[in-house]
């Protein structure tokens, strides 16, 4: 980013919002996280199985497909609150740090509305796919579940952008920082 605060408390490192959204979006984290290693485990199980002539996991691979489209998301909100994501900021580097700070609040908002305008579109994808009723060929489980959690992986990045923003293009909301 392009203005750093020299003091960590006018950063709103300790305010309720920020402990709030960093306990969120490290839970929404660490339960992609450990959904993605039970599929691991799921996968080296079967493998295991098939090897010793046991026969695999019915399903296996419909399990990770599952797991993977499911949890993708829910590492997005972290990334968005650690301000994980590329920027290039090659063109406003003669710019003063004000003003590279207010330009940086306008990417994150726009990145917000981007976030919101995703999770939207997941949410009618959600529900028609819960309206056709469509389900995976081997465990006939429901593919709208996927969904939900994206929709809320999204729906909180969303959220964290539109608030990392406010700061950024005003001292107004400097009590909303977080980060």
């Amino acid at each position: 980013m392009a203005e750093r605060l020299h003091n960590e408390s006018e950063q709103g490192e300790h305010t309720p919002l920020f402990r709030l959204l960093r306990t969120v979006c490290l839970i929404s984290a660490g339960l992609g996280g450990a959904v993605i290693f039970v599929a691991s485990l799921t996968v080296t199980l079967s493998v295991v199985m098939r090897n010793l002539g046991f026969g695999g996991i019915r399903g296996d691979f419909e399990l990770v497909e599952l797991a993977c489209a499911a949890c993708a998301s829910l590492f997005l909100p972290l990334c968005q609150f650690n301000k994980g994501h590329v920027m290039v900021d090659l063109f406003t580097l003669w710019l003063k740090p004000v003003i590279q700070r207010r330009f940086d609040g306008v990417w994150t908002l726009i990145f917000a509305a981007c976030w919101g305008f995703v999770t939207w579109r997941l949410t009618l994808g959600m529900a028609e796919m819960h309206d056709y009723g469509d389900r995976t060929m081997l465990l006939r489980a429901p593919v709208w579940m996927v969904y939900l959690p994206a929709i809320f992986g999204m729906g909180l990045s969303a959220v964290v952008a539109f608030l990392q923003s406010l700061p950024m293009m005003s001292g107004a909301f400097r009590a909303l920082e977080v980060r």
